[in-house]
């Protein structure tokens, strides 16, 4: 029993040095980049146990994961703090340096039309992922026009635009542009006149801040 009780005791030790050492989590004790969007959405980095707690107790009902299943320390921790205080844990992979794909956008909406609210949406840094898919839900479920959901990219929450991240902004920009044109809606325009290729094409970053985003910052 002693021997089985110290295994299970050096899984969380290994775990949790995944988390704060290999996967940066050390930064984010000091900052968890945690935001109000509305009475439905929050916003964060990748949480603690901890804080998961903390989210049960101001009501969070579902946490959405947008780094998918990894089955790190990080996630092995996560998953077991949402089992322990009742939150749905929701694996949804999303991507930061790519324009969004249909398929993606077409699930987010499935998503926000399913899952129990309120809830939280995390990345790893809380800035480029968390920012497109609360982006997505005010645009998706809220009905929000362009110029508010692209609020949710903004230095305000790490998300720097000149990085490749910048073409999540490209994105809603583009609907923007044909949003004042026509009144089209976001849902109608993904599926009849987005073109994912044609946007990562056009977009342009800037070299040096990219390897200040990707080398040195260690974004996903």
């Amino acid at each position: 029993m002693k021997k089985q009780d110290d295994e299970i005791n050096f899984n969380r030790l290994s775990a949790w040095f995944d988390m704060i050492i290999k996967d940066h989590g050390f930064l984010r004790l000091c900052y968890n980049n945690f935001y109000k969007v509305n009475n439905n959405i929050y916003r964060s980095n990748m949480p603690t146990p901890l804080r998961i707690k903390k989210y049960s107790q101001i009501g969070i009902k579902t946490i959405i994961n947008l780094r998918g299943v990894r089955k790190d320390g990080g996630w092995l921790l996560e998953n077991e703090a949402c089992q322990k205080y009742n939150i749905k844990l929701i694996d949804f992979r999303a991507r930061s340096r790519a324009a969004p794909e249909k398929e993606m956008i077409f699930n987010a909406e499935k998503l926000f039309n399913e899952i129990e609210y309120p809830a939280l949406i995390h990345c790893k840094s809380g800035a480029d992922r968390a920012g497109i898919m609360c982006a997505l839900y005010m645009l998706i479920y809220e009905k929000e026009k362009p110029e508010i959901a692209n609020k949710q990219l903004s230095w305000k929450y790490l998300h720097v635009k000149w990085a490749k991240p910048g073409v999540l902004d490209s994105f809603v920009k583009e609907y923007g542009v044909e949003y004042k044109k026509s009144k089209q809606k976001f849902m109608d325009w993904v599926k009849k006149k987005y073109d994912p290729i044609m946007l990562e094409k056009n977009f342009r970053s800037i070299w040096w801040v990219n390897r200040l985003v990707d080398d040195i910052l260690k974004r996903e």
